[in-house]
């Protein structure tokens, strides 16, 4: 009878240097906003947002709409009229520049 010997054990050698621990990173502004409970924008950003909101809605409203009185009649001036192609998409418009500006603003 012959002994079984253990299986040899295997040896991994790395190339890489290691890496010494970085440091801690510091907290960003908007980070410890929120670890201290505190709402990242203040009340006039989120009325101004809600106010941009509810213009590009009625924007969307301006567009909407617009049925033709019969099925076989065709009315250039309801599907292309000043309200759906100038004034709809200008008040849409408004609407995204007054979110932008309730982002970016401070306060």
């Amino acid at each position: 009878m012959s002994k079984s010997r253990p299986p040899k054990k295997k040896v991994v050698v790395t190339t890489q240097k290691k890496t010494s621990p970085t440091a801690p990173r510091r907290r960003s502004a908007a980070t410890e906003a929120i670890g201290r409970d505190e709402l990242l924008f203040g009340r006039q950003n989120y009325l101004l947002m809600g106010a941009g909101a509810l213009l590009i809605g009625i924007g969307l409203a301006l567009m909407a709409g617009g049925a033709m009185p019969g099925p076989e009649v065709w009315d250039d001036n309801i599907i292309y009229s000043t309200r759906r192609t100038l004034i709809a998409p200008m008040v849409i418009l408004a609407g995204l520049i007054v979110e932008i500006v309730a982002i970016f603003k401070k306060g």
